[in-house]
């Protein structure tokens, strides 16, 4: 599962290291050599626009110093390396390399977007020891954002409830998921979105897993849910299909776990 390894260690201050993890992104994507997939070292970053005050600290792996850094869209790639998606990464480096990754994606994409403050507009400052931009003129601060989103895979007798979502890329069947609401807490989200997208309603919440997912800022929360009442009525601005999925009918094939979501499909097959 895509997650950051026990030999990481989170950083807030720059270290002095001539030989860290570059981790370099633009739009999303992620600098690496065509050849190998290894990350620029830092002699490339002067080519790409990038100085010492726009890296940031994102912790140690096994020891080595890791730091994370964005470009600007109009940035190409230097001779013998690529920008490549992450999903287009998954496999060619190990879980614990690409958590790592995702949490630098992150500290990234925060950095790129905060460099001016959203009250009045004046240069953001970092502060010291800590993950947060301080704006100098009228004090706002503005940490990493992270949206929580809730996961539940519904339970009725040995069947369990999959659907096809339509913002889906992969179009697999996986559980229902959503984002929280403002002044929402994690249960109430389950509910309120198991009942719009299905019109279902489900008791007997249990806690699964989290795990945060860099695309762009997403943590998953998931559950399963037993089912209580009501009939399939999916929301067709949400989902093309949603169905009861048990022992003797033909599963979603199995696919990598990457996600919490295979995770917790495979977790409950027959």
């Amino acid at each position: 599962m895509l997650e950051t390894p026990a030999t990481f260690i989170p950083l807030m201050a720059p270290q002095d290291d001539p030989d860290p993890l570059n981790f370099v992104f633009l739009a999303g994507q992620m600098l690496v050599r065509t050849d190998d997939l290894a990350l620029p070292p830092s002699a490339l970053l002067p080519a790409l626009g990038v100085d010492a005050a726009r890296l940031y600290p994102v912790g140690s792996l096994a020891g080595r110093y890791c730091q994370s850094t964005w470009c600007a869209r109009d940035t190409p790639a230097p001779p013998g390396y690529e920008w490549r998606g992450m999903r287009s990464l998954f496999g060619a480096h190990d879980d614990g390399f690409m958590g790592v990754a995702g949490r630098a994606s992150q500290i990234a994409d925060w950095a790129r977007t905060h460099q001016f403050c959203g009250v009045c507009a004046t240069p953001m400052a970092m502060l010291q020891g800590e993950r947060c931009f301080k704006c100098p003129a009228c004090g706002m601060m503005a940490y990493p954002r992270i949206s929580p989103a809730m996961m539940v895979l519904i339970r009725k007798g040995d069947s369990v409830l999959l659907a096809m979502h339509t913002a889906s890329a992969a179009k697999r069947f996986t559980p229902l998921a959503g984002f929280l609401e403002a002044g929402e807490s994690i249960e109430e989200a389950v509910h309120r979105e198991v009942f719009e997208e299905v019109g279902l309603r489900v008791h007997n919440l249990t806690y699964f897993a989290s795990q945060s997912w860099p695309f762009p800022h997403s943590l998953m929360i998931a559950f399963t849910a037993d089912y209580l009442d009501g009939d399939i009525r999916i929301d067709k601005n949400e989902l093309s299909e949603a169905r009861w999925f048990g022992p003797g009918d033909a599963w979603p094939e199995k696919v990598p776990h990457i996600s919490i979501s295979s995770i917790l499909v495979d977790a409950h097959r027959p």
